[in-house]
């Protein structure tokens, strides 16, 4: 019997680095599945890429760590949630191209691949969570990459994750920088599809009020930067103004960009007319909490 668990264990451990991404990180550190997380998001099929650097149905939470330029450290890091709607994950332009960028200007990044929540809106706040524990060294994991400071990004339903994270989560951001983000499930305002994802289509309204998180700022929200643009026919831009004004409300550190064009998910592409702005920006926001903190 013993002999026949090492065997599966051993085939195990094959499949997994057989089906690992190579994105150029220098650690993967797998965080949980289904089966080990705290809770699960009923998904039992495998994990599909119906095009490339687009993952759906995840249901294995992953951390790419890309660590800093030693030359440039600045002794934070942080973690990258891709956005996808709650559908998928768009690991490319919002992912590890970010997540390089990052490290070549000194902050250690660390890209999420969180699971689906297919209904169960806990299941990627715990993959968030302990994805934060983890770069921060409360966890082990990460050893040789972790930093005092670590905050989050995210784009999009990604960004309604990050929020997620710096508002109702269990182990709160350094700081948060949301890119065009999805926060509020009101009709008329909300991306829906990212909703029918998160809560599911026959949500009641309690919910989509628990998950409208401009409700959910507390003066314990962690310093945010928000970054969109005006004509945003995707995300309506009253999700990061609504979030901006509750982070005031509650004396909130915090600073908004928005572009006149772009529309939605411009991520890192070098075809947004603002990219080199919105860096900079993200550099000088990140440099002066830096020199806050010292």
């Amino acid at each position: 019997m013993r002999h026949k668990t090492l065997l599966a264990a051993a085939l195990s451990l094959l499949t997994a680095a057989a089906t690992a991404r190579d994105y150029g990180q220098a650690a993967t550190v797998r965080i949980w599945d289904n089966r080990t997380a705290p809770h699960s998001n009923g998904i039992t099929t495998p994990e599909t890429e119906p095009e490339r650097d687009r993952i759906a149905d995840t249901s294995q939470a992953e951390l790419y760590i890309f660590p800093a330029d030693p030359a440039t450290a600045t002794g934070q890091a942080i973690v990258i949630c891709p956005g996808g709607g709650y559908r998928l994950l768009c690991m490319d332009y919002e992912g590890y191209d970010v997540a390089k960028w990052f490290a070549a200007h000194g902050i250690t990044a660390a890209v999420l691949k969180y699971r689906m929540p297919n209904g169960h809106p806990e299941v990627p706040l715990e993959d968030a969570v302990q994805a934060l524990r983890i770069l921060s060294g409360e966890v082990p994991g990460a050893e040789g990459f972790t930093a005092e400071e670590v905050g989050i990004a995210g784009f999009s339903a990604g960004g309604h994750l990050a929020a997620m994270a710096s508002t109702i989560g269990s182990c709160r951001p350094a700081f948060s920088i949301l890119f065009y983000p999805v926060i509020t499930a009101e009709e008329g305002r909300c991306h829906r599809g990212s909703f029918d994802n998160l809560l599911g289509a026959a949500r009641s309204r309690t919910d989509s009020e628990a998950y409208s998180l401009q409700r959910r700022v507390t003066p314990a929200t962690p310093p945010t930067l928000l970054l969109l643009s005006d004509d945003d026919r995707t995300v309506p831009p009253v999700n990061a103004t609504e979030y901006y004004r509750s982070l005031k409300e509650h004396g909130i550190d915090a600073s908004m960009h928005i572009y006149p064009e772009g529309g939605h998910g411009w991520g890192i592409r070098s075809d947004f007319r603002y990219r080199e702005a919105w860096q900079q920006a993200v550099l000088d926001w990140l440099g002066r909490l830096s020199r806050q903190n010292e």
